[in-house]
């Protein structure tokens, strides 16, 4: 049964907990800011690292109640349960391999769950992690952050309208340059690990992303994939390049670039959509922006909070346009639908149909995205189904 009740202390605001995410952790952070940005959650409990000692310190850091750093996510999800004012929800920010572990602690005991992506490391984990998560109480939010920008939410709305007719063509890619050498830091030590970030490794950590968004604005379904998966850099055991062909049910086609090791390129995320009556662009390093143009007229630059803005786009904007919103204010906007969720859960009342959030199928889909993508290269970039 899901845990309820007010803290009044709090103002009403979710009590929150956290594994993973401890001192030296960039998404950590990044979780914590996005929790508070819309005022929504107070973070009162953590098993913040996999080393009982590194807990404590990044527990103390934070200004955690002594009684409430935990060595590990299993003490804290008994010891939470157990109390009248434990957390009502846990944002897991671990490597990929902890997340099914971890979420089926909380989700057994009725606490909501804010996962990181990936969902998990592979694809069995990932199928019972679904099993679970919907025959549990709690809700279960995955943390796609792309899909909380206002012009993504703009995009998939005018796809929804019809506003580009049947959808044909979906190119996205998402090439980085971080990893062109050798993993000389921890981030990098871990993604480029199978045993804690799965069977890929581009295609895991940046091409869930990419597969993801497109998912997201098109709502198509992915059916069959031919991948060609590379490990550049010498010994790394994942890849770090991944070119890929996709065909959606109902006879749309893709492409997906997904790359670790391309100089030049930070954070390059970028989707284009193209129906029988029109198209669409949008680039991730200037977000506030997408480019529309309907077949035989001009192009036309749709901007965050300019006139003729979609209502998708305005109530997940804060500011006047002008101002830019990015990728803090993506992942708060997930964390706020997410609150949105919870809070009406909590107090019973009905949620408004407008909230929007990546869930555990979301994150299967990505898995199988994963596994396909790994079978086929492993098979000469065959065609394969889904699993």
């Amino acid at each position: 049964m899901a845990i309820t009740g007010r803290n009044e202390d709090l103002g009403g605001r979710i009590r929150l907990g956290m594994v993973g995410g401890g001192n030296d952790a960039f998404i950590g952070g990044v979780h914590r800011i996005a929790s508070r940005i819309d005022d929504k959650y107070t973070l009162v409990a953590g098993a913040l690292s996999s080393t009982p000692e590194k807990a404590q310190a990044s527990g103390k850091a934070l200004g955690l109640d002594p009684d409430r750093i935990y060595d590990n996510y299993t003490l804290m999800a008994s010891a939470e349960a157990a109390r009248e004012d434990g957390i009502e929800a846990v944002s897991i920010v671990t490597p990929n391999h902890v997340h099914y572990a971890a979420a089926i602690e909380f989700l057994r005991r009725g606490i909501h769950v804010i996962c990181d992506k990936p969902l998990t490391s592979n694809i069995e984990d990932a199928k019972k992690l679904v099993a679970e998560a919907e025959k549990s109480d709690a809700l279960f939010i995955l943390t796609h952050n792309y899909t909380g920008y206002p012009m993504i939410r703009q995009a998939r709305e005018i796809v929804t309208k019809g506003m580009l007719g049947a959808i044909r063509v979906v190119q996205v890619e998402y090439p980085q340059d971080w990893l062109s050498g050798p993993a000389d830091n921890k981030q990098g030590e871990w993604r480029t690990d199978p045993a804690r970030a799965g069977a890929g490794g581009s295609t895991g950590d940046i091409g869930t992303h990419a597969f993801n968004l497109a998912s997201f604005v098109t709502d198509l379904e992915l059916e069959s994939l031919a991948a060609d998966l590379q490990s550049f850099v010498d010994g790394r055991p994942v890849d770090d390049n991944a070119h890929v062909m996709m065909r959606f049910k109902g006879g749309a086609r893709g492409m997906l670039w997904s790359s670790q090791v391309a100089p030049g390129n930070e954070n390059a995320l970028r989707l284009r959509v193209y129906g029988e009556n029109g198209g669409l662009e949008w680039f991730q390093e200037d977000p506030n922006y997408l480019w529309y143009t309907p077949l035989g007229e001009p192009k036309r630059l749709l901007t965050r909070a300019g006139s003729g803005a979609i209502d998708a786009a305005a109530r997940v904007t804060r500011i006047p346009g002008g101002h830019p919103e990015g990728y803090l204010e993506g992942f708060a906007n997930i964390y706020t639908e997410a609150a949105n969720a919870i809070m009406a859960r909590r107090d019973g009342t009905d949620l408004d149909p407008a909230v929007i959030y990546p869930t555990v199928r979301d994150g299967l889909k990505g898995v199988q995205f994963v596994d396909a993508c790994v079978r086929s290269s492993a098979a000469n970039a065959a065609w394969v189904q889904l699993d």
